[in-house]
């Protein structure tokens, strides 16, 4: 017996199966449609999504993992009118064996029915092989709470109708393919990371045996296999080399046609033309995607800029913990608009191919020469001047008495763009003051004088960034430093390859754990480490009662140690970014914990001046609240919109401390409700308190909603 159509939304129940993970078996599937023109349906709550893929990832005959093929999203309000299946957010899930067939001729896979002439000994079981299996995930937009799942198609075949991967593939990689375990690439990724970071042997193998077992279950071939399995991996690791020739540009060109999925620029040094490479592996362009939209990206821009061959830009996100997170590199020394301009393009087309909404609120840069004009939204890091200044202050000044006060008196320097002070003649007053600092002094003369101006009209012009986000970009910088520096040849710092190498080897792994072990709770070693790598997450581990702030004078606050209470950290010029601190990590040039604690405790004090993101915030404010000159409507729509702002910022500030948030709520005003809201067809009238005569207008309304003819629902093949 056929199934009936259904042709209203309102008729399909929403399933909400007790199983904690469920799949396209455990629910009932509808015909929405027309006659013409139908799809498979369901509807689960909107909570429940996640447990959906798992499960259908979980399919026995079939293991696989699902990725976002392509994705739309809309904001709530946006729509005036709309249907009743309209999205809000709309996202296509394919199988990760497809959509494209990499298989010889793309029709078949290769088999070891004969001995291939290639490095590997095997072709990689999860290569892509033209699978047609994918579903859309629609959150509606009347409905919010739920989601509407359109399978396109629910069987693992290729375009030829033939099984294409999993235990009844009968092409499957060798002869005894249906023997070996399924290997993801989640799995093989975890493995390859742990090998990369020098994590031992046995560790290794267990979790990479644990990881198997969720799909084969536990027996003694799939131990020995996978084994095996580690082994090859190990030694492929082992005997991998960066040089694929002997020059650096040919060796770079094979390898950006070996790794295309990885690549989302190149452009080859010319006459005419810079060379830039923009890498971007698949899982940075899901974290960019998933932690970049709507929020903050932020840029390291000048890497390497005298010791590598070409600087390296790493653009960052700041993911769940506000911990930077590399989602592209960027090897350029071309600074120029056309070339930024380029790869910037590149990278936002690529991102929008997948969300096709995706957008920033906000990118930091840390370079005053930068290029801004692709950028919108920009705002600008302190990090890098605070750490050259102090860096080269500790290494040239051999006293810590003249290394505070020069920190100091720059401080005030960069303070002072709001007030009356004249720059150059603080900048003379500071070498005389100091002249007998004669490196220290040289050093300034030579790097900073004839640019200081333009940073500081830089750092004048553009919203400043936080003290949080200096320190996770600033534990992003030491962390690459580390690993590209610390036992490297100097022959290899010229080479591009062996740049490209480090940074999609050892790097990348290192972070792909890092995200792991936070999203899933596994490698708790590794977690607690990545949680406590950046000086804002080490400063709320300090106890409120351990600092102790000179309350007369203001000059200095002391911080006892955590571990040792005998040791006492002494910061001078408390509550400023340019705060001084005596201990090791602060010596090295670095934003420490004791500095960022020392201020978080100033900003209780009304004695201390506020930071200096928050000054700029509140002169950018000012400067849009006065910037009108007539009694006019701009005056009236900038102070409104200034006001507006305010009372945002004031509510956030205000749910942020508050311990109860029910009392907050309550005394939140009632929300306007717009006449044209009330009469609008498709929005639930549930959500506004209406009249009984509208009420049943509204009924009328939907009803004859009910009875027009639907547009079909677009396909995906």
């Amino acid at each position: 017996m056929e199934m009936d159509i259904v042709e209203s939304i309102f008729d399909i129940p929403v399933q909400d199966p007790a199983e904690e993970d469920f799949s396209s078996a455990d629910l009932n599937w509808t015909k929405f449609g027309t006659p013409d023109h139908h799809d498979d349906v369901a509807l689960i709550p909107y909570a429940r999504v996640d447990e959906f893929i798992i499960g259908e990832c979980s399919n026995v005959k079939c293991p696989t993992r699902f990725h976002i093929e392509r994705g739309r999203k809309r904001k709530k309000g946006s729509l005036k009118d709309y249907k009743d299946d309209e999205y809000l957010e709309y996202r296509v899930y394919w199988c990760s064996f497809g959509p494209e067939n990499y298989g010889e001729g793309g029709d078949i896979l290769p088999s070891r029915r004969f001995r291939l002439n290639t490095r590997n000994r095997a072709a990689r079981p999860q290569s892509m092989r033209g699978c047609t299996c994918h579903f859309v995930v629609k959150r509606l937009y009347a409905r919010p709470s739920l989601v509407l799942i359109i399978y396109n198609d629910r069987r693992h075949v290729n375009k030829s109708g033939s099984v294409c991967h999993g235990p009844l593939d009968r092409n499957a990689i060798g002869p005894g393919a249906k023997k070996i375990p399924y290997i993801c690439n989640e799995i093989q990724q975890q493995t390859m990371s742990m090998i990369y970071l020098g994590i031992p042997k046995e560790n290794v193998l267990q979790k990479h045996i644990e990881g198997i077992q969720r799909y084969c279950g536990s027996n003694a071939s799939v131990n020995s296999l996978a084994s095996q399995h580690v082994h090859k991996l190990g030694m492929i690791i082992k005997r991998s080399t960066h040089e694929l020739d002997l020059d650096d540009q040919a060796s770079i060109r094979m390898w950006v046609d070996r790794n295309k999925r990885s690549v989302f620029f190149y452009q080859n040094s010319s006459e005419t033309d810079s060379f830039v490479l923009g890498i971007q592996t698949e899982w940075q362009l899901q974290q960019m995607i998933r932690f970049g939209h709507h929020s903050l990206m932020a840029a390291d821009s000048t890497f390497g800029i005298k010791r590598l061959k070409y600087p390296l830009c790493t653009l960052l996100v700041f993911d769940s913990r506000q911990h930077a997170l590399p989602v592209a590199w960027i090897i350029t020394r071309s600074i120029a608009k056309l070339d930024v301009s380029k790869w910037m393009k590149a990278l936002v087309d690529r991102v929008r191919t997948i969300e096709h909404g995706w957008k920033i609120s906000g990118f930091l840069i840390d370079d005053a020469a930068a290029e801004i004009d692709p950028i919108r939204q920009v705002l600008f890091s302190l990090w890098r001047v605070r750490r050259s200044w102090l860096r080269n202050i500790v290494k040239k000044c051999n006293h810590i008495e003249v290394q505070r006060e020069i920190f100091k008196r720059l401080g005030s320097i960069v303070y002072g763009i709001w007030g009356e002070v004249d720059p150059a003649c603080a900048m003379e007053e500071l070498t005389q003051d100091f002249v007998d600092q004669t490196a220290f002094v040289q050093y300034f003369k030579d790097s900073w004088v004839p640019k200081i101006e333009m940073w500081l009209e830089t750092m004048k012009s553009l919203p400043l960034g936080s003290q949080e986000a200096s320190g996770a970009i600033e534990a992003y910088h030491v962390k690459l430093k580390s690993s590209l520096y610390e036992d490297s040849h100097p022959s290899s710092l010229q080479r591009v390859d062996w740049l490209v190498h480090k940074l999609t080897t050892e790097l990348h792994s290192g972070y792909w754990l890092d995200r792991i072990a936070d999203d899933t709770d596994s490698f708790l070693d590794v977690r607690e480490k990545y949680i406590a790598s950046t000086s804002w997450h080490r400063a709320l581990q300090i106890s409120d009662d351990a600092v102790t702030v000179d309350d007369k004078n203001h000059l200095f606050a002391k911080v006892v140690s955590q571990n040792d209470s005998s040791i006492t950290r002494l910061v001078w010029n408390p509550g400023s970014e340019f705060a001084f601190c005596d201990c090791k990590w602060s010596m090295q040039g670095n934003l420490c914990k004791h500095v960022i604690k020392v201020n978080m405790a100033c900003e209780t004090h009304q004695k201390y001046q506020p930071s200096m993101s928050f000054q700029s915030f509140k002169e950018i404010l000012m400067t849009l609240q006065g910037k009108p000159m007539d009694d006019s409507l701009e005056l009236d729509l900038s102070t409104a919109w200034t006001y507006q702002v305010l009372d945002q910022i004031q509510k956030l500030v205000e749910l942020n401390d508050a311990s109860d948030i029910g009392n907050v709520v309550n005394n939140m005003p009632l929300g306007w409700v717009s006449k044209k809201g009330r009469t609008t067809v498709g929005i639930p009238s549930a959500n506004l308190a209406l009249p009984s005569s509208l009420k049943c207008s509204s009924k009328k309304a939907v009803a004859l909603k009910k009875n027009r003819k639907r547009k079909r629902l677009s396909r995906l093949r």
